[in-house]
């Protein structure tokens, strides 16, 4: 396996593939086993992955990594065998999770910070000795209309936690997984969720840029979509699910990750695409400092006589990030 960021990234999100957590804490784990009459004890732990880990069909096909816990990716099988060498006997990537929760942010009631940053290079040299070479980090973000959460500090803590993570791994040689989740739980619509979603999603895409993160050498996960409230009755997601995921993502910034399916699809499935400059690498992201060298994304032109695309009226944001 290759060690370039670039690859690696891309072996992630192979087609067909996926990622199995194996990330569960001490105290997760616990409340799983004592709903099966388990006692949770490092060797159980032990046992129950390395179940997982030795389906060596359902690995090789479907598996292309596995997070890992702190404990999990220290731990030997019952014959001795490190745990990451039986999942890199599989074909998969070892990865690590590296945040340590969601806390309460101080003086915002209802908004969170994710937390982990405090000796966080230090420990991701070790990972990598332990044969980590990707890593996750979870930033929460919850959405209130009533309360007005998120407010416009939580997105830009949270953004700029993620974008110092993924700096500190990539300087480990680890790909980053970038994970911005916009809870879609709540009474609000998807169209307050895709607009959440956009500004999280420029923000954190800014911080990025800011922090000189190689997007090719990153991966990204969102679940942001459908509000449960809406959609109770028929347990389905809104047509417009599909159609509002590629719209989100289909800024020719965010085209260089490799982990972006909708973009991809966004790709494919439109009709006029943005024209790009030769060097992607400078591209400007809104809400970042542009470098003196920078080269700006140009903006697709509209065909002579083409009709204007109709809009529909903007969703109700927040007021702590609706613009003034």
């Amino acid at each position: 396996m290759s060690e370039r960021l670039e690859d690696i990234a891309a072996a992630i999100v192979a087609d067909g593939k996926g990622l199995l957590a194996a990330d569960e804490s001490s105290g997760t784990i616990k409340k799983r086993f004592d709903v099966i009459g388990v006692e949770s004890t490092a060797d159980n732990r032990r046992d129950y992955r390395e179940m997982m880990f030795r389906a060596k069909e359902a690995m090789t096909k479907y598996i292309s990594g596995v997070i890992l816990y702190d404990e999990t990716i220290r731990q030997k099988a019952a014959d001795g065998t490190p745990l990451v060498d039986i999942i890199k006997a599989a074909g998969a990537i070892p990865g690590i999770k590296v945040d340590v929760g969601a806390k309460p942010l101080a003086g915002f009631p209802g908004d969170t910070i994710t937390e982990g940053l405090d000796g966080l290079r230090e420990r991701l040299a070790d990972y990598y000795k332990l044969g980590a070479r990707f890593a996750k980090w979870r930033a929460v973000i919850d959405i209130d209309t009533a309360k007005g959460v998120p407010s416009a500090t939580s997105i830009a803590s949270n953004a700029h936690a993620l974008a110092r993570y993924a700096a500190l791994c990539q300087e480990a040689g680890i790909v980053p997984i970038v994970e911005p989740e916009v809870l879609m739980d709540g009474a609000h619509s998807i169209d307050t969720c895709y607009e959440v979603s956009k500004a999280t999603l420029l923000k954190l895409y800014g911080e990025l840029y800011a922090a000189r993160v190689v997007l090719e050498g990153r991966s990204s996960s969102s679940r942001t979509w459908s509000s449960p409230a809406r959609n109770r009755a028929r347990r389905t997601v809104p047509k417009r699910s599909p159609r509002r995921r590629s719209s989100c993502f289909a800024k020719p910034c965010l085209w260089r990750c490799p982990a972006l399916p909708s973009c991809r699809a966004a790709r494919t499935t439109r009709k006029r695409r943005p024209t790009l400059t030769p060097s992607m690498s400078s591209a400007r992201i809104r809400g970042s400092s542009p470098s003196p060298t920078a080269a700006p994304c140009r903006r697709p032109r509209r065909r002579p006589g083409a009709a204007r695309r109709r809009t529909s009226p903007p969703a109700r944001l927040p007021s702590s990030i609706a613009p003034t």
